[in-house]
């Protein structure tokens, strides 16, 4: 495996595991209210900026994903759409970019 596929690869698991902890943190001390969570995305200007400025991003990411797929027949790669909506675009990203450069 490549140099840059292994930062992807940890990458990929850097921006699943971080994000999770704190929300995970925050669920147990919320009473696991995923309502909660979500009122708590829109608390004020910065954090529903932060909300669009990700789902932008995310839609952004999803359309080359599926755009790509198309055209390079890698179908594994659309694991990456439901790790991004799942878990963030920092998990989604990597794990995109980790699989695109697989070797053919």
């Amino acid at each position: 495996m490549s140099f840059i596929r292994m930062i992807y690869l940890a990458l990929a698991l850097w921006g699943a595991i971080h994000p999770m902890f704190w929300f995970v943190t925050w669920l147990r001390a919320n009473d696991w209210s995923f309502g909660s969570l979500i009122d708590a995305w829109y608390v004020n200007a910065s954090t529903t900026g932060l909300v669009w400025d990700l789902t932008i991003a995310a839609i952004a990411l999803t359309i080359w994903i599926i755009a790509e797929v198309w055209v390079r027949k890698n179908w594994l790669a659309l694991v990456a759409i439901p790790a991004t909506f799942c878990i963030g675009v920092s998990c989604g990203l990597p794990l995109y970019l980790f699989l695109r450069t697989r070797p053919v």
